[in-house]
């Protein structure tokens, strides 16, 4: 997988012609539809953005590894049983080796991983323009086509249409239209970032069965269908009709509007209670949706609200949410600091929802939360040793993360990390009509058309503070250049060409609005300090962080190599009964000011700071196969 990522790496900076997933204003020569929605900034698409050098390249290369040793015929094997159709490699059925975990043939959410990559593959083309990523995306799409073929009816699944039929009886099954949603948003992904046309023909089939089977059934049918998980499939089937224009795909949509869950967000309750977060948290993407497509406001106003809920309430220092994969009461959250806290499909579905968001709004507030949930969760969630994931962020003192394997875990985790490190240049930069806006201290460079220049961001954020940004341009350009001034940090200092210019922020931005010579160089210092954050319900429990990192207490590897093979989630695909086995002697308090941690930390290099008690403190992050402690336990005078 090395060599895979080296010969990647080598031309990671060539552009390439591709568009970037939905979000407003995005590969409008696609859609059919308009967004109507007032819209103030956009993102740029990923073929206008490259990384440079950095963690987050290195995640995204390993990432890409171990996508290109994705074996096509293995993934999609479950499909063709399904099907009857066994081609694909000599003898067929019999020399295929079969995937594990959640693509296992046993596993009714079979199938799931196929649409994730398909939209991995698609992002990781318009992130690297690497021609390997589109082969692969198309090698599934071809043998997907050959399997709707062969099932004749429009339907698309590795699992049978039985499984949708028990779903609408509301018998008991896992979650079919969740699949459905990932094959759905896959196909369109294909299409829409690699310009693959087969794909629109497939999943324009799947709509015209949806619809042929949906449409005829009873409201009373429709309300105990949708009580079960069916991810964003209507945030899917929204897409399909603004790509299309087809009002087939639209009422689908409005069909898998769930009730329960939306209504009390219209009527501005917190009624979150100890529901399923990842089955929540789409379903008001869908809304986003509706709202750009359709102008309805009350689609726009339970989104905020549903978003500033979350954010205010449910969620932990490191930007993640959930508990067993779950709400819980936001009032006794020091309670829920377990092994099962911070499911990452949440994260990944909190940052999407947060993109729609930002480009309603500019609000510089969506950037700080994303922000902090990039760095500590999902830039985290991957083992730099081998490059697999991990399912949860756990906030148990004394827990560790705890990774996926290669071919038998591919958990819904699994299926989103794909994405996740596939994608990360895609808010980096916006963009108006008055000029570019640097939301993120990432090292990379910025293609802006439009603007007839490009910008080029150098940093070690946040190792260090300093943020160097050139500017190319052919000839001069007038343009702002907005950069983004975080509440975390005061007294921002900024210097172009080595003068000092003024840092007033406005907006959460500070502005720079002038005409730009080719290789004119910005400069901005960000200060960053320690603070503490404590839990709502509890001044006795804090975590301690630097800017917007979580810093976490390295607290040794004891007990980590038990011996019993049940609790390996990586190979029994069971996380709930996993025990850490932390030491009964862990330290779960340190001797600091916590008014002023800064006076009783010595600081190291890369972030490391020790405590008086000679505990190390490092990025969340950062720390890997060892046990850490996130969350102490705060003398209370």
């Amino acid at each position: 997988m090395k060599k895979i990522a080296s010969l990647i790496l080598a031309s990671t900076l060539t552009l390439s012609a591709v568009a970037q997933s939905s979000y407003p204003g995005q590969h409008e020569d696609k859609m059919k539809k308009e967004i109507v929605a007032p819209i103030k900034k956009q993102n740029f698409e990923l073929k206008n953005v490259r990384l440079l050098p950095s963690r987050f390249r290195d995640n995204m290369m390993r990432d890409s590894a171990w996508m290109c040793a994705i074996d096509i015929d293995r993934l999609v094997h479950s499909f063709r049983t399904n099907a009857g159709v066994y081609a694909g490699r000599e003898g067929g059925y019999m020399t295929v080796k079969k995937y594990g975990g959640w693509e296992s043939l046993d596993c009714e959410l079979r199938g799931h991983t196929t649409g994730h990559l398909m939209s991995a593959y698609a992002l990781m083309y318009a992130s690297t323009g690497q021609e390997i990523f589109k082969l692969k995306g198309d090698s599934i799409v071809t043998a997907l086509s050959e399997v709707q073929a062969a099932l004749g009816n429009g339907y698309l699944s590795a699992y049978p249409e039985e499984l949708i039929n028990r779903n609408i009886r509301g018998k008991s099954v896992w979650a079919p239209w969740y699949t459905q949603h990932k094959l759905f948003s896959g196909l369109i992904d294909q299409y829409l970032l690699a310009d693959n046309r087969q794909a629109l023909d497939i999943v324009t089939r799947m709509g015209d069965w949806a619809y042929d089977k949906l449409s005829p059934l009873s409201e009373e049918t429709r309300r105990l269908m949708i009580r079960n998980e069916f991810g964003g499939i209507n945030d899917s089937f929204y897409t399909l009709y603004a790509i299309t224009g087809d009002e087939r795909y639209k009422w689908l949509a409005g069909y898998f509007y769930h009730n329960d869950v939306i209504d009390p967000l219209k009527a501005t309750t917190d009624d979150l209670g100890t529901k399923h977060t990842n089955t929540f948290i789409p379903k008001v993407i869908a809304e986003a949706r509706n709202y750009e497509l359709t102008g309805n406001i009350t689609s726009r106003d339970l989104c905020q609200f549903f978003w500033h809920t979350m954010i205010h309430d449910h969620m932990f220092a490191p930007g993640c949410c959930s508990a067993k994969e779950h709400f819980f009461p936001p009032e006794k959250m020091s309670q829920y600091l377990t092994g099962n806290t911070g499911e990452t499909c949440c994260t990944y579905n909190m940052l999407k929802l947060s993109q729609h968001l930002y480009c309603w709004t500019g609000d510089t507030e969506i950037i700080e939360f994303y922000e902090r949930a990039l760095y500590n969760h999902i830039l985290g969630q991957q083992d730099p040793q081998t490059g697999m994931v991990s399912y949860f962020l756990p906030l148990l003192s004394g827990s560790h993360k705890v990774y996926s394997t290669p071919e038998n875990s591919f958990w819904c985790c699994v299926g989103s990390g794909f994405e996740n490190h596939a994608k990360y240049g895609e808010f980096i930069y916006s963009h108006d009509a008055s000029g570019i806006y640097v939301n993120l201290f990432i090292p990379s460079v910025v293609s802006c058309n439009e603007k007839g220049l490009s910008l080029r961001q150098e940093t070690s954020f946040p190792y260090d503070n300093k943020v160097n940004i050139t500017i190319n341009c052919d000839s001069k350009k007038k343009c702002a250049v907005h950069l983004r001034s975080p509440f975390w940090s005061k007294n921002v200092k900024v210097s172009v060409n080595g003068k000092r210019v003024s840092a007033k922020s406005q907006n959460g931005y500070i502005t720079l609005n002038r005409t730009w010579s080719d290789g004119d160089r910005i400069t901005a210092t960000y200060p960053m300090s320690l603070h503490v954050e404590n839990t709502p319900d509890n001044p006795g429990r804090g975590a301690i962080l630097y800017g917007p990192i979580v810093l976490a207490g390295e607290m040794g590897t004891e007990g980590m190599e038990h011996p019993a093979p049940h609790s390996n989630p990586a190979l029994y695909n069971d996380y709930y009964t996993y025990d850490y086995h932390v030491p009964a002697d862990l330290k779960t308090s340190i001797n600091i000011d916590w008014s002023n941690p800064a006076k009783s930390l010595q600081v190291g290099d890369s972030l490391r700071f020790t405590t008086p008690d000679g505990i190390t403190l490092a990025p969340l992050f950062d720390i890997h196969r060892q046990r850490y402690t996130t969350y102490w336990d705060i003398p209370v005078k």
